[in-house]
């Protein structure tokens, strides 16, 4: 009887857990904590420290967070832009934020021997940094076989060169502090072998395995380490996409009707990930969350399926279109 009742509650779950992850636009356990978790209200009068944060996801976590009046650090090349998400960071905030509580820092991931200076300004303006985001990157278009190696290497610069640099002088900050949170906005293409994007998912890859080393070495230590994997979103990120070729921009935009979350939606998820201190989140529009689930704990039925649907399939799911990489695209 009671291996019947085992059995049944084993059923159960596994059809909720299945149209639950089927439906929702986030893993199940960020789910959860999205309606019984900490908000993020508990981050107020932190100090968030955001990359990238003049567009797409930065922007719209910085949106989130102030709204909670949460102090934050906006860097990023654009000046211009980073004032303007700072004035409507402000006004999100009902003016509880003041002027001094958002600083803004014009930042060149790449520009590695600038990262102390940068950082040590925000430590200096606050006092300490709480929470370092790392957000900024670039994605790609390309055939894995064409791509130059002038583009891997600069992809890796920015994608995780820079982004294990700037962490490393978090984590010196937060061992002398006593604490502090360490988050990367990765993608889905660090959790999925993504075909027309090798370089790309090469450094998510990367990503995963330099933060999953630093959680396991930080374990008990009270520094927590996130990995934020968002799917395709509504930013210039397809626009701005590295492709096969040096200095050739992958220059498409996206469209209304394409299959895209949000990056209001996305910010707002990701601002509950770091309330939380989730190790990993997914998010992504359906049929995307399903998917992720199956690549990662039936990755013989993925790779059997894939093989009989073709890659192109997860070009489209991500991009809304037929594949579009030939070589007299960048002729």
């Amino acid at each position: 009887m009671i291996f019947a009742i085992i059995g049944v509650g084993v059923v159960v779950y596994g059809i909720f857990y299945t149209i639950s992850t089927s439906l929702s636009d986030c893993d199940l356990q960020l789910k959860i904590y999205e309606y019984f978790g900490k908000s993020p209200r508990r981050l107020k009068g932190k100090v968030v420290f955001i990359t990238g944060a003049s567009s797409g996801i930065g922007e719209h976590l910085a949106y989130s967070l102030a709204k909670h009046n949460v102090k934050l650090v906006l860097a990023a090349r654009r000046n211009e832009e980073l004032q303007r998400v700072k004035r409507k960071c402000i006004e999100l905030s009902n003016q509880q934020l003041e002027d001094k509580d958002v600083l803004v820092l014009v930042l060149d991931v790449t520009d590695l021997e600038s990262h102390k200076k940068h950082f040590d300004h925000a430590v200096r303006h606050f006092g300490h940094v709480d929470i370092l985001v790392n957000n900024a990157g670039r994605s790609q278009r390309a055939l894995w076989e064409n791509i130059d190696m002038k583009v891997d290497k600069q992809m890796f610069e920015l994608n995780v060169f820079g982004v294990i640099n700037l962490t490393r002088l978090a984590i010196s900050h937060f061992n002398k502090t006593g604490g502090g949170h360490v988050a990367v906005v990765s993608s889905l293409a660090g959790v999925i072998g993504v075909p027309y994007s090798g370089t790309y998912t090469g450094t998510k890859y990367a990503i995963h395995g330099y933060f999953n080393s630093l959680r396991n070495e930080k374990m008990g230590k009270n520094i927590s380490v996130s990995l934020i994997c968002p799917g395709p979103t509504f930013t210039n990120f397809l626009q701005e996409s590295f492709t096969e070729k040096d200095g050739v921009k992958y220059d498409k935009t996206t469209q209304p009707t394409d299959r895209r979350m949000t990056a209001q939606r996305c910010g707002d998820l990701s601002a509950i990930a770091l309330a939380n201190k989730l190790g990993e989140s997914w998010m992504g529009l359906f049929p995307l969350m399903p998917f992720t689930y199956i690549s990662v704990y039936f990755p013989i039925i993925f790779n059997t399926a894939l093989k009989l649907v073709g890659p192109e399939i997860m070009f489209k799911l991500r991009d809304s279109k037929k594949v579009e990489l030939t070589e007299e695209k960048y002729k």
